[in-house]
């Protein structure tokens, strides 16, 4: 991953306004499962790193005195701000940074959370930085989710990756590179590398919603492998070559957790 791809700051250019709308809500019973596994009453703080537009900061945000979300994407930060005023949630704060900038000087954490955000980082030297922040007693949770893809038999996914290859090339794209292998896994051992013991699983299972056309469509464009700035003047045109949909299926999940 490493010799083809360098991140830069157009990875999720343009994206943020899509991103709420177009990707499918981590479900209520994440949150209550992560205050079961890691028994969260009482004071603490969270740090969200890779945070979006708060997707995961804002379902936790009430088990804290203060959740932090940091991000690279001032766009993300400002949806993220923004759907915090929403829904009236007032204990976080937004800091754009990168997670290689970590610690920064935010202090200590008992929860550090990643919600599909890990593989875009230099992963041990991010791992090594937020295992020295973490508090007496406090973990580090990966999520894995599903939260943009529908099921096959109601979301042409085949015919979306087309439309977006006819575009854009056969090759996955990411910010101003490329991804021909995708993104890297192996998290376990570079976590255990880092000093972290476990992980401890759970998991969440998935749930059916009713997305809209216009919602599957910002979907792809919440992806970094379609995100709007690649297309360039030629967006309007992808966008609107779609067949017609009155509601789609799509299953979300499942959510997992590795505390350590």
């Amino acid at each position: 991953m490493t010799e083809v791809w360098k991140w830069d700051p157009s990875l999720y250019s343009g994206s943020a306004a899509y991103y709420a709308r177009g990707r499918s809500a981590y479900p209520p019973e994440l949150a209550e499962a992560f205050v079961t596994e890691l028994g969260l009453a009482g004071p603490g703080r969270l740090l969200d790193v890779g945070c979006g537009p708060g997707s995961l900061t804002l379902l936790l945000a009430g088990s804290f005195e203060e959740a932090v979300g940091l991000d690279a994407d001032a766009d993300m930060l400002a949806e993220a701000a923004r759907l915090a005023g929403v829904a009236g949630i007032g204990n976080c704060r937004w800091v754009q940074r990168r997670a290689e900038e970590l610690p920064a000087g935010l202090g200590r954490f008992r929860l550090v959370t990643f919600a599909q955000s890990f593989h875009w980082f230099d992963r041990a030297r991010v791992a090594a930085a937020v295992r020295a922040m973490l508090a007496p007693g406090g973990a580090c949770a990966h999520v894995h989710a599903t939260t943009h893809e529908g099921v096959e038999s109601s979301v042409p996914r085949a015919e979306i990756t087309q439309l977006v290859r006819a575009y854009l090339g056969s090759t996955r794209r990411a910010g101003q590179g490329s991804l021909p292998g995708g993104t890297a896994g192996g998290e376990t051992e570079i976590y255990r590398a880092a000093g972290f013991y476990g992980p401890r699983r759970f998991e969440v299972p998935g749930r059916v919603v009713t997305r809209t056309a216009d919602e599957v469509v910002a979907g792809v464009f919440s992806l970094s492998s379609a995100a709007p700035h690649l297309f360039g003047d030629r967006r309007a045109a992808a966008r609107n070559r779609r067949r017609p949909l009155a509601v789609t299926s799509t299953v979300d999940g499942p959510h997992q957790g590795l505390l350590s």
